[in-house]
């Protein structure tokens, strides 16, 4: 099967198609286990993977490894099922976490897994694994959003600012999101459905915020990028800031007393430590997730462009980096079930 194999790390992703083999091991699994094949069809970026593949990752895996961690497929035709299990080998679709999604074919853990709702792609299917319960649960569990609230979508654009959008709507909530161009904003209004839009490169962007809210300033941030600081000066009385990721790249150093002059509350979200800690809480966002999708109150939004085949990884990532996309960007890895591994 094909495969990115990495035995180093590489400097530049220019480097990266030599890592592509055709002649890849297949993966095997335990009958007896807890895990399954699933024929990968199509597979989802995120911001990690190519920090991964340049040694830049916080967490680092040996060598060789399979990068990439979300995928959409079917299990494989080979696959046993694990006991307890009524999936399908060769018909069921599912979508999930997987290491080295990379691949024509991967091993996942049933537990990471989810069956890929009816009428949806599998390259929609593709990036909901990470963003959407990270959104769900910042939004659901921490921020606690109330209807009628208004709610500052940073990098609006991204893979988990549009989930955070609608999911933000579909509490009832009012929606300003930034973003960092005309285009990208358009996505934040036209795809995403925020209520405004405004450019966070514009230096009034902060008062345009306090003129959309009528100097009432917002109830809520979502926050992947690294601008509690800025935000602070739009939040509202016992308003709350929640902390999503570094995006941008600096960890903020925030003086403390701003937070007290608003009475605001800074909070942060970790969806992979909270599945651990608080793993009663995993269903529930799922089944909150899911029900949105079935009755369209949200959508996967996917790059308009798709990458065609694993040799399209270098220029996605590529592109990734240089946030020419939005929404999802997906490699399609089969265009159907018909190749052989």
């Amino acid at each position: 099967m094909k495969a990115y194999i990495m035995d180093e790390d590489i400097k530049d992703l220019s480097e990266l198609p030599s890592k592509l083999r055709a002649d890849a091991e297949a993966p095997e699994v335990d009958a007896d286990g807890t895990a399954v094949l699933v024929d990968v069809y199509a597979a989802s970026l995120n911001l990690f993977d190519q920090l991964q593949v340049r040694g830049k990752y916080q967490m680092k895996k040996p060598f060789p490894y399979i990068p990439g961690a979300e995928i959409a497929g079917v299990i494989a035709k080979n696959s046993p099922i694990p006991e307890g299990c009524n999936w399908v080998a060769g018909k069921t679709r599912v979508f999930g976490s997987a290491n080295g999604s990379y691949a024509e074919q991967v091993e996942a853990e049933i537990s990471q897994l989810q069956e890929i709702p009816d009428g949806m792609t599998f390259e929609e299917a593709s990036g909901l694994y990470v963003t959407w319960p990270t959104s769900y649960a910042a939004l659901h569990f921490r921020a606690k959003v109330q209807p009628g609230e208004w709610v500052l979508v940073h990098a609006g654009a991204g893979g988990v600012g549009l989930c955070a959008i609608q999911i933000a709507k579909a509490m009832g909530a009012k929606v300003i999101a930034t973003a960092g161009s005309e285009e990208k904003l358009k996505v934040c209004t036209e795809i995403g459905g925020a209520d405004h839009a405004v450019n966070y490169r514009d230096k009034e962007w902060q008062n345009k915020v306090k003129e959309i809210t009528d100097s009432h300033g917002v109830d809520v941030v979502y926050d992947p990028v690294g601008m509690i600081l800025p935000s602070l000066k739009v939040i509202a009385w016992n308003g709350r800031l929640v902390v999503i990721g570094f995006a941008a790249g600096d960890i903020e150093k925030v003086p403390m007393n701003l937070p007290l002059l608003k009475q605001c509350s800074i909070m942060g979200l970790f969806w992979g430590r909270m599945t651990v800690e608080q793993p009663e809480l995993v269903p529930e966002t799922w089944n909150g997730i899911l029900e949105l999708l079935k009755s369209k109150k949200a959508k996967a939004v996917v790059y308009s462009h798709i990458y065609e085949g694993l040799e399209s990884l270098t220029q996605a990532l590529q592109d990734l980096m240089a946030r020419k996309t939005w929404g999802k960007a997906v490699v399609r890895v089969r265009k159907d079930g018909k190749e052989k591994l």
